[in-house]
This record gives structure tokens, C-alpha cells and sequence, in this order.
């Protein structure tokens, strides 16, 4: 799949997850997602700020002692938006090339698949994940280190899914959904990998 194409499905996506939010009510939007100390409206709000400006990254970054996950997690919480800031935020997305220095074209992809699962399973919400984007996912995913560690994480398993052309690694073969496999990849409890 070429950027054009990834960044279609990007918009999409988006766009989707923001009609999903429009319909959650504020217990919800309050709700602990997968996302360890973050509820919803955390995880939505860190969506929306994939496309900050360089130099604010940076400030932020030096803010937090160049502390990734600090960095990101405190500015989600510091963000002062409400959902309808929020949806209006990720709807107003569409379009928008820019995302985090470093950063590949499927990273907003996985970003938006990912974090849509971590919002809707808590709530019970069975969110589809479209096979084609999620492929690209999961291919991203595999092939990146830091922070999941994927291929290091599955030694010795091949991944195989069961509803998409997608296949990796070498060893003992476990096939599932797709979704279940980005799930696994990005370290979220899966039935491919459950944590204990």
C-alpha cells in the first residue's frame, strides 16, 4: 500500500473514531482504557495530538526530561479540551500530513487502529478493525523496535492471520484475526498473547 492510499485510510479511520466518540456519554468518556492510567477521553486527546508542531514537541519533550511516555502522558492529562473539542479536533484532522519527527506514515494508522481498541473494549464495544489498514499495522509493528519490541516479544512464533494476507516470524504457528494480532503487536492483552 502506497502513503497515498495509508493516508486515506488514516482519514478514515479518524473520522470514524470521532463519530464513535460522538456517541459515548461522560461515565464513558471517563472510563480506564487499555492504555494503563489513562481513561477515554486521555487516550482520544492523545490522538488528536499526533499532529502537534515541531517546536512544541520539543518544549514538551525538554519539559519532561526527554521522557517519551512521561512527556506523552502528561500532556494528554494537561490538555484542558472537552469531548466536543475533542471530536472536533480529530474530525478537523482530515487532510493533515503532518505527523512526529522520525515517525513512519503508518504510525498514525497504527496510532488511530490501536488506540480505537483500546477505547472501545473497555467500553464493550466490539470495533471493527479493517483488514487492509490493519495489515499495514501489523507490518509496522513487526518491523519497529522501540517501544513494543515486537519480533523480540514473538521469537519462536510465526503469526498467521486468519482474515487477511498477512505472516511473520518462524516457529510455532499461531493464526488469528488480524485485529487480535495488531492487539498482540502493540503490546495489549490478545488471545494471541493473553497476560497471566
Amino acid at each position: 500500500m502506497d502513503d497515498a492510499e495509508i493516508w486515506t485510510h488514516i482519514d478514515a479511520q479518524r473520522a470514524d473514531l470521532a463519530d464513535f466518540l460522538d456517541t459515548l456519554t461522560p461515565e464513558q468518556w471517563a472510563t480506564p482504557s487499555l492504555c494503563p492510567d489513562w481513561s477515554v477521553r486521555d487516550v482520544a486527546v492523545h490522538l488528536t495530538q499526533s499532529t502537534t508542531a515541531w517546536p512544541r514537541m520539543v518544549l514538551e519533550a525538554v519539559r519532561s526530561g526527554f521522557r517519551f511516555n512521561t512527556m506523552v502522558s502528561r500532556v494528554a492529562r494537561e490538555d484542558p479540551r472537552g469531548p466536543d473539542e475533542i471530536i472536533a479536533a480529530l474530525r478537523g484532522m482530515a487532510g493533515v500530513r503532518r505527523r512526529p519527527p522520525g515517525t513512519a506514515v503508518a504510525d498514525p494508522l497504527t496510532d488511530v487502529l490501536v488506540h480505537g481498541q483500546d477505547i472501545a473494549i473497555p467500553l464493550g464495544v466490539d470495533r471493527e478493525m479493517p483488514p487492509a489498514p490493519a495489515v499495514v499495522a501489523a507490518r509496522r509493528l513487526w518491523t519497529m523496535g522501540f517501544p513494543f519490541h515486537a519480533r523480540r516479544r514473538f521469537t519462536g512464533v510465526q503469526l498467521e492471520a486468519t482474515d487477511a494476507d498477512f505472516s511473520v516470524g518462524q516457529g510455532r504457528l499461531v493464526s488469528a484475526p488480524i485485529r487480535d494480532i495488531v492487539l498482540a503487536l502493540s503490546g495489549r492483552n490478545s488471545p494471541v498473547l493473553p497476560r497471566v
